[in-house]
């Protein structure tokens, strides 16, 4: 793969000082480009996955976030400003709301990197994420083959000032057994105790520095804690602290801090349900539900459960396809499960954020997922009434009323909505917050946790007020297919690695459609990177989505090898059409 790369076009830049870049001007530098939208769990790991290049690279190496949005709020362009310090990127961030600069690159999925020779050719494109230790295999090459033509220094990235806030993007609140509040202080890697009035500090428990170490109150690390929960017992706090892929014990009588599960390394397996793992991926939010502790694991999309006394988890539901799909535990999709909530029934809530939809799963035998509000994962809006017709948009927390109903912190409407299960019905009880994070019931008050505006508010429980707002969908272009349709995905191993073929195909394939009736042949999991795929003209349009997995080890050179596993979703809108090309190729690691 050798083509020129095309020039980068947007709104604006951003973590530049105010100056365009251009790819002209980059000459004789390596430029990544980093397709990513701040919503997906999936380009933050890939974030953290280039952090280490930067730094063993940053002397030849340019890497350019290209923001290219899913959501309407995630074109707004103070959420992009936001995003960029809430996530930590120290690099220049091109602004693309209208995909200008995705469409030229023919991006498909998020993440999605692509790599440019210091002579302004594309040579390397990679969906997905745990790239990192073969992409740095690549800058090495190049820098092998460029050598003295290289241009060293003159990186463009400017740092923006500071900020200087008490908190700074807070993600969740517990309420303490003393009458005070606990805060996950997330982009600064702490907790922290409030007092009543919800401003008053009582304590922090963390240094305040990106890591990942247990011990006393001001010497552990965090790194972007989110989820939080008291156990029964009153006397601890567990953290799921996200990034570090970990469950952290926090210790209430003296703050000390503890790993229960999880050890700082990111699970890259997909585990099926009834499994055990000790590695975890981006746990986001916990709950305590039939008498166990639920996970939110984000990164894989699947909730999880956690032994609370031996930190065993495993996996309670979710096939780890990112998508919309009721039914048994290991039937059911998810897609990035971010908060949880039990109602007095013994209900489990679950706001999934990546389709915008709340899902509810009842206790007891037979228990199943069920969509209480959603459609899918590209479409999203601010729309109330019946809940087969209302709208979210990425919502990341929920808590269950005095009343039964449930109120969910509808983030990127930057409103608390209602759902009555009751009546089976949606509606708006505050609107004009800046992306509301999480919600805790407070007496007769619910505290918001109001991530972006970095506070916490208190607002009354009203009877709600209906809004009839729009729908949206994701805007991206359709690809149209031909009905007969052979699928190939595009995979080369670094230099260095084969394929681990010890066992047999060393591969994994998943195709499924929304809705299901438009995929007529080539269905299901099986091995091998090519699937011929027969799509029903009579339904015409939908969304394909392909899941793909890849092993590849390393050359031993003593006899021993380090293996990788390299896996990818993608959620393609497409329409069928007889005039449709009859294939479709998707990159995983093409150069």
């Amino acid at each position: 793969m050798k083509v020129r790369a095309p020039e980068l076009r947007g709104r604006r830049w951003l973590n530049t000082g105010g100056a365009d870049v251009t790819l002209a001007g980059l000459r004789g530098r390596i430029v990544v480009l980093d397709f990513w939208t701040f919503c997906c769990v999936n380009c933050l790991h890939a974030l953290d996955e280039l952090r280490p290049l930067e730094a063993e690279f940053g002397d030849v190496l340019t890497i350019i976030g290209v923001h290219s949005p899913k959501f309407v709020h995630e074109a707004d362009p103070a959420a992009v400003e936001a995003a960029v310090e809430r996530y930590d990127v120290t690099h220049p961030v091109l602004d693309d709301p209208e995909l200008t600069t995705w469409d030229a690159y023919a991006a498909r999925a998020w993440p999605t990197l692509a790599v440019i020779d210091p002579d302004g050719f594309v040579v390397a494109r990679m969906a997905g994420e745990d790239h990192g230790p073969g992409l740095a295999a690549l800058v090495r090459e190049l820098v092998a083959t460029h050598g003295d033509r290289l241009r060293r220094g003159d990186d463009p990235y400017v740092p923006p000032p500071a900020p200087d806030t008490a908190l700074r993007f807070p993600g969740s609140v517990v309420a303490l057994p003393g009458g005070t509040f606990l805060v996950s202080d997330t982009a600064h890697h702490q907790l922290v105790e409030l007092a009543g009035d919800l401003e008053t500090e009582v304590r922090r428990i963390g240094a305040g520095e990106r890591g990942f170490a247990d011990g006393a109150a001001s010497a552990a690390r965090f790194s972007e804690p989110q989820g939080l929960l008291v156990l029964p017992s009153g006397d601890a706090v567990l953290v799921a602290d996200t990034v570090n892929h970990a469950v952290r014990r926090v210790d209430l009588a003296d703050g000390t801090v503890s790993t229960l599960a999880g050890t700082g390394e990111q699970l890259r397996e997909r585990v099926a349900v009834g499994a055990t793992s000790t590695l975890l991926s981006s746990p986001w939010d916990l709950a305590w539900w039939g008498g166990t502790v639920v996970v939110a694991m984000a990164g894989p999309h699947q909730l999880w459960t956690l032994d609370p006394a031996t930190g065993e988890a495993r996996v309670l539901a979710g096939t780890t396809t990112e998508g919309l799909r009721d039914g048994a535990f290991d039937e059911a999709f998810f897609a990035q499960p971010s908060g949880l909530a039990v109602g007095p029934d013994g209900t489990l809530w679950v706001a999934d954020s990546e389709i915008s939809a709340l899902r509810r799963i009842g206790d007891g035998p037979g228990a199943a997922v069920a969509t209480a509000v959603g459609q899918g994962l590209f479409e999203f809006g601010h729309r109330d009434g019946p809940a087969a017709q209302a709208l979210l948009q990425h919502p990341l927390g929920v808590s269950v009323l005095p009343d039964g109903s449930v109120a969910v912190a509808d983030t990127y409407n930057g409103a608390v909505r209602r759902f009555d299960p009751a009546t089976n019905r949606v509606s708006t009880l505050a609107e004009g917050l800046a992306e509301p994070s999480d919600l805790l019931v407070d007496g007769e008050t619910l505290v918001v946790v109001e991530s972006a505006a970095h506070r916490l508010v208190r607002l009354p429980v009203p009877a709600g007020s209906l809004v009839a707002g729009d729908a949206h969908v994701v805007r991206r272009t359709p690809t149209t297919l031909a009905p007969d349709v052979t699928l190939r995905i595009g995979f080369t191993p670094p230099t260095g690695q084969h394929l681990d073929d010890r066992y047999g195909d060393p591969t994994s394939l998943t195709v499924v459609t929304d809705p299901p009736s438009l995929l007529q042949g080539g269905g299901g999991t099986a091995t091998g990177l090519t699937r011929e795929l027969r799509l029903d003209p009579a339904v015409g349009t939908g969304v394909l989505q392909v899941a793909v997995t890849a092993a590849a080890c390393d050359d031993p050179s003593d006899g021993f090898a380090a293996c990788h596993r390299y896996q990818q979703d993608w959620g393609i809108p497409v329409t069928v059409g007889d005039d449709g090309p009859a294939e479709l190729e998707l990159d995983l690691r093409s150069v």
